[in-house]
C-alpha cells in the first residue's frame, strides 16, 4: 500500500475518534467547541480525486454524526466545504495551485491563514445554520460561527506546528 493511503486513512480514524471523545465534550460558555475533525479536508492531498475527496469528506461527516446523533449536518457542512475546497485553494494558493505545485509546509503563512480560516468560517457557518435552523437566532449562529471558528483555527494551527515535519 502506498505511504499516503496508509497516513490519510490513520489520520481520518484518529481524528473522527479525538473529535467525538474529546473534542466535543469541550463547551466553553456555550459558544466553543473546536472542530479538528476538518484537518482531514485541509492536509487532503491537493492533486488527489475531487470525487474522492467528496466521498471521504461525506464519510467523515457522517462518522462524527453517527457519535453525536446530529442528523447528518456534519455530513452536510463537510460535503460542501470539499466542493469548494478547490475554489478556496486557487482563491488562496494562486498559481501555485493550478500548477499543482503547492507543499503546504512552505507556502507563505499568510496563504496558510486565509485558506485555514476560510475553510473552518464556511463549515462552522453551516454547521450551526443547520444545527439553530432558525432566522430568529441569527446572533447565536454568529457568535458560535466566530468563537469556535477563531478556537479551531488556533488548534489547527497547534496541531499542524506540532505535527509538522522538521527538515532534515
Amino acid at each position: 500500500m502506498n505511504n499516503v493511503v496508509i497516513s490519510n486513512t490513520l489520520r481520518f480514524i484518529f481524528l473522527i475518534l479525538l473529535q467525538v471523545l474529546l473534542l466535543n465534550n469541550i463547551n466553553f460558555l456555550g459558544y466553543v467547541n473546536p472542530y479538528l475533525y476538518l484537518l482531514f479536508i485541509l492536509l487532503f492531498p491537493f492533486n488527489a480525486s475531487q470525487t474522492l475527496l467528496l466521498f471521504l469528506s461525506f464519510l467523515l461527516g457522517l462518522g462524527v454524526d453517527l457519535f453525536e446523533d446530529s442528523g447528518g449536518i456534519n455530513a452536510a457542512a463537510c460535503l460542501v466545504v470539499a466542493y469548494i475546497r478547490p475554489a478556496i485553494l486557487r482563491f488562496s494558493f494562486g498559481v501555485s495551485y493550478d500548477y499543482q505545485t503547492i507543499k503546504f509546509s512552505s507556502t507563505p503563512l499568510g496563504s496558510r491563514i486565509s485558506y485555514i480560516a476560510i475553510i473552518v468560517f464556511v463549515h462552522h457557518l453551516i454547521l450551526f445554520s443547520l444545527e439553530i435552523f432558525s432566522f430568529a437566532h441569527l446572533l447565536l449562529l454568529l457568535k458560535k460561527t466566530l468563537y469556535s471558528g477563531i478556537f479551531s483555527v488556533i488548534l489547527i494551527f497547534l496541531s499542524l506546528a506540532l505535527f509538522s515535519r522538521k527538515p532534515k
